[in-house]
């Protein structure tokens, strides 16, 4: 029988419009304990939201606070603050230790020119506005999570933060001063007039850091001292090394930080924590810098207990995979000695721990008697709250018996967890609980600050499936792999559901149990998507993810298609109508599937996908990922050889355009540095040439995630109308 799809381009619309809404947790602060004068127990905590608002095509940040009065160990009673503010041209914000001040540092437009200033906000008064760019001491602000920080000194009297490294003037060979300069006496003039100007150099190719880092080439360690409204760089860190993630050691004695190797080049870091990077510490007086960890591994996201005697930070291998089960390590700030808490997991555990493999621990991540690290990441197709017992390596789920499939933590304070919560039916919602004390077996007592209600229409269920013998891995035997369904939760008597299947990017990477805008409108119009986390998704023990280089173009082929037809033996779905969706390694998995099954999908839509290895490899910011997941290991002194080139070739999408019959969208993005753009262009060429029904839809301004609001709105609307279009009728 027919499906019943919303087909009405209007219709579609309003869905959209109305469940994108809906918006998410970016941060969470919670503020000091305050005693009122009928002697009960209060903390205000601070949080910001982003919501996408389609009239003005961008995400809108806005924060709303909220009270909680509680005894230290349970929530007592809780309620908003207030209404909703938008938040306004914020790099970065950061309370003091103390939550008596608060530091801001704002990017702002003086006479069409770009500036930053850093505020010290008390109580309500902005006791000091900073124009840092006047200052002259460095580069633009660096603001992203991989670098960027602002961090108070624990003597709440400096702060610190990391910035680009300051440039030359440069000028061209022929360049001649005007005579307006040399009589001049503004002081910005007089100042420009004593740089040191470096000739002929305007042109110098300045390598960044890739994909969503473009510009960020050099940072530098900046330190302000408020009283004095002097910022200084901070001397010692090594030629090689690029700084961030940096905070201030016990003491304020000095500044610990990540230092990532940018020799002989930069590989693109976002995404690619397996970069080869150490632990540093340098010294304020003395200028020396120590390196605190071992050179041959990647660390990244330290973070240093409450009582100033440890640093937890992750760890894993340089190159491979750029996501793998991470260990969990601890420096000991005053013996010195480093240990391993939770280290790698091959296989889950019988307790189904999986592993670590969240790329970044929460700001706040310690409880308070510094024995405890809280950290939320995926275990299979859901995302856990897990605490970490540091004395026993022992790793306990806080949410095994939650009917919530997705937990993130925003932030712990005096063991008082912020955290944000959704499933693919209902959309983000923020809770409070005290941690348990270190012995109790009670559970976390779950407090809703803000709540949502359930899409009661949408269904979801989780699938797990074990490959067929002939497809079992030889080297990693016996995995298993899962897959997400959402869908209408009682559709039409004799409907049968047209299937969309979307395989995650990567490839090692994972899809857990959330909201997803997407799925929900999609589910809404009446479709089911099955998202697949084919074997090499993270989340299932470095088994999997192993078991996948070298089989790129294959394993996860056949996985995909596997689970397509093992839900179509239900008569809840059509055969006749079932579409493919994949962005960067799903769109290589989605041109991989109608190449080698021509006649199975009505229609394909490939968001910056990756089409071929050989034209990639020298264009992209992660060479080494061709490399890898062809099947062979990675060094940057070596170029490929011939049979490295002939392998890649054969793993690649555009080794079978002569099979593919399937109407392609192809949306990419102009700066996409990851899979650049050409890659889609060398398809779609390839597919016109084979008079292959295919539209090719160029995002300005968008790089590799498409995730501007416009192009996102876009891009939705184009690819429902396109399954839409070519669906059985």
């Amino acid at each position: 029988m027919k499906s019943q799809v919303v087909t009405d381009t209007k219709e579609i619309t309003e869905l959209y419009r109305n469940l994108s809404l809906f918006p998410s947790l970016k941060r969470a602060d919670v503020g000091p304990v305050i005693t009122s004068q009928y002697g009960g127990k209060y903390s205000n905590i601070y949080t910001e939201w982003s919501q996408r608002d389609l009239e003005r095509s961008e995400n809108v940040s806005f924060c709303r606070q909220y009270i909680v009065f509680h005894d230290d160990k349970s929530v007592v009673f809780s309620g908003t603050s207030g209404n909703c503010t938008e938040v306004k041209g914020e790099l970065l914000s950061k309370d003091s230790p103390s939550g008596a001040m608060k530091a801001v540092i704002r990017d702002t437009d003086v006479k069409g020119e770009k500036k930053y200033f850093l505020e010290i906000w008390s109580k309500n008064i902005k006791v000091k506005s900073i124009n840092l760019t006047a200052l002259n001491k460095h580069g633009r602000v660096y603001e992203d999570a991989q670098f960027g920080c602002l961090v108070w000194s624990h003597s709440e009297t400096h702060l610190l933060y990391v910035a680009e490294k300051k440039r030359p003037k440069t000028e061209s060979f022929f360049q001649t001063k005007s005579p307006e300069l040399t009589s001049a006496t503004d002081e910005d003039t007089m100042r420009a007039s004593k740089e040191e100007v470096v000739k002929g150099e305007q042109f110098l190719f300045q390598e960044d850091w890739g994909e969503a880092l473009v510009n960020k080439s050099t940072p530098v360690l900046c330190v302000l001292d408020i009283e004095g409204d002097n910022v200084s760089v901070l001397e010692g860190v090594p030629e090689h090394i690029s700084p961030g993630q940096a905070f201030w050691a016990p003491g304020d004695t000095g500044v610990v930080f990540v230092g990532w190797s940018h020799e002989p080049f930069r590989l693109g870091l976002t995404y690619c924590p397996n970069r080869r990077s150490s632990l540093f510490y340098v010294d304020l007086t003395g200028g020396k810098c120590e390196q605190l960890s071992s050179g041959t591994a990647a660390v990244f996201s330290p973070r240093l207990s409450p009582d100033h005697c440890r640093i937890a930070y992750l760890e894993c291998s340089v190159y491979g995979p750029h996501m793998q089960c991470f260990k969990l390590c601890l420096y000991d700030w005053y013996t010195k000695k480093t240990s391993v808490v939770v280290d790698v997991v091959k296989r889950p555990q019988e307790d189904g721990f999986t592993g670590i493999y969240c790329s970044q621990l929460s700001p706040q991540c310690w409880s308070n008697d510094s024995q405890r690290i809280i950290l939320s990441c995926a275990q299979r197709s859901r995302k856990a709250l897990l605490m970490v017992d540091i004395s026993t390596g022992n790793v306990t789920s806080l949410t095994s018996n939650s009917d919530i499939c997705d937990c993130s933590l925003l932030t712990i304070e005096r063991d008082l967890m912020v955290v944000s919560c959704s499933s693919p039916n209902l959309p983000p919602c923020l809770r409070v609980g005290f941690l348990p004390a270190i012995d109790s077996e009670e559970p976390v007592e779950w407090v809703t600050l803000e709540d949502s209600q359930p899409l009661p229409d949408i269904d979801w269920k989780i699938l797990t499936f074990t490959p067929p013998a002939d497809q079992d891995n030889a080297q990693y035997p016996g995995l298993d792999f899962e897959a997400l369904l959402i869908k209408p939760k009682e559709p039409k008597e004799g409907e049968k559901l047209p299937l969309i299947v979307v395989p995650h990017g990567g490839p090692h990477s994972v899809i857990v149990a959330e909201w997803s805008l997407s799925c929900a409108v999609l589910s809404k119009m009446g479709f089911a998507s099955l998202l697949v986390n084919y074997r090499g998704s993270i989340g299932y023990g470095q088994d999997s993810i192993l078991s996948l280089p070298g089989n790129v173009g294959t394993q996860d082929v056949k996985d995909v298609q596997f689970a397509v037809e093992s839900v179509l033996t239900s008569d809840e779905f059509d055969p006749q109508n079932v579409s493919v969706v994949g962005g960067s390694h799903g769109g290589f998995l989605a041109c991989h599937l109608i190449g080698l099954y021509p006649t199975f999908y009505k229609s394909c839509t490939a968001r910056n996908p990756v089409t071929n290895l050989v034209s990639m490899v020298g264009s992209t910011d992660i060479p080494d990922w061709c490399v890898v997941e062809a099947g062979f290991d990675y060094a940057s002194d070596c170029l490929p050889d011939a049979a490295v080139y002939k392998q890649m070739l054969d793993v690649s999408p555009i080794k079978h355009i002569q099979n593919v019959r399937t109407p392609v969208l192809l949306t990419l993005g102009e700066d996409d540095k990851r899979v650049p753009n050409k890659q889609g262009i060398e398809y779609y060429r390839a597919l016109k040439a084979k008079q292959v029904p295919a539209r090719l839809l160029w995002y300005p301004e968008n790089n590799h995630s498409l995730s501007k609001v416009d192009a996102e709105a876009d891009g939705f609307m184009n690819i429902a109308l396109w399954i839409i279009q070519h669906m059985s009728q």
